[in-house]
């Protein structure tokens, strides 16, 4: 299996730990009303649930275009980096969102914007 479809699972793993933090050392958790205690977040608690809903939004679309630059046997090697690039970039974009650094934060979600329609185009010849 090549790199770059281990960072499927990566991307996968991403809302888990952002949601992991927003739980972190928050009382009053509810597991039978889960949405009704995130709404209740403030602060970088908020952020990082915010975070963890981004990341879902961005996983379809980075999966599909992983896959289709495999299925059309673009160049490993770009393949590799980008799906990389990717994945740091949206961990930084974790951060910067979490620490409330709005510009750094959506110069990093376009970052990894552009590394998915990279992947889209790498097959291209």
């Amino acid at each position: 299996m090549t790199f770059a479809l281990w960072t499927i699972l990566a991307a996968a793993v991403l809302p888990l730990l952002c949601t992991a933090a927003a739980k972190y050392g928050g009382g009053g958790f509810d597991n039978n009303q889960p949405r009704v205690w995130e709404n209740t977040l403030t602060g970088w608690r908020a952020r990082a649930n915010w975070a963890h809903r981004n990341h879902y939004e961005a996983f379809g679309p980075f999966a599909a275009a992983v896959l289709v630059a495999h299925w059309a046997h673009a160049p490993q090697g770009t393949v590799d980096m980008l799906a990389g690039t990717f994945i740091l970039a949206r961990v930084a974009y974790s951060f910067a969102y979490i620490a409330d650094w709005a510009a750094v934060r959506s110069l990093l979600w376009a970052a990894g914007f552009v590394c998915v329609v990279l992947l889209f185009c790498a097959g291209l010849r």
